[in-house]
């Protein structure tokens, strides 16, 4: 979905927000699923295909409210929606909350601040992308490869955060 939902910065605020809504509800979702059913009955070996569950769910139930209210939206996004799904970053999420989440309100803002960071990060992506189209990109540079080459440049401007500490 990253770089097809990118092509516009339309499709890509639209994926950024079903996105945000998928991965900030099943955050809330995973935390209370873990917290009052999967470790009060010792069924924590589920929580992988209980998770991916709830996720396709909350994506089903996001594609059928976006098919309702937008349906040009939908038209550009439709093949990407369920791929949301597979997303590991939504999964990701809702494990990470699962072992390390104090509180209900912890999972969901830890759901929605994975959101917004992927939201950044498209809508950045397709801002450049369409930036692209109008300029004077080398012929071998052109299309895929001009891509992977500005995600990989995002990509280094992010990984210089990580050595930032905050006191």
């Amino acid at each position: 979905p990253f770089l097809g939902a990118s092509q516009r910065l339309s499709s890509a605020a639209g994926l950024a927000s079903a996105t945000l809504f998928v991965l900030t509800l099943s955050a809330g979702a995973a935390y209370l699923l873990e917290q009052y059913v999967l470790q009060p009955f010792g069924l924590t070996g589920l929580r992988i295909l209980t998770f991916i569950l709830i996720i396709a769910a909350l994506v089903q139930f996001m594609e059928i409210v976006i098919r309702a209210t937008q349906p040009v939206l939908h038209q550009f996004l439709g093949v990407y929606i369920p791929l949301i799904t597979t997303n590991c970053m939504v999964l990701g999420v809702a494990l990470i909350n699962a072992r390390t989440s104090q509180s209900f309100f912890e999972a969901l803002l830890l759901g929605l601040g994975a959101g917004l960071g992927f939201g950044l990060l498209l809508l950045m992506f397709a801002a450049l992308r369409e930036h692209q189209s109008v300029l004077n990109v080398p012929k071998p540079f052109q299309g895929a490869a001009i891509n992977m080459i500005t995600a990989g440049l995002i990509a280094l401007g992010f990984s210089g955060l990580t050595a930032m500490q905050f006191s």
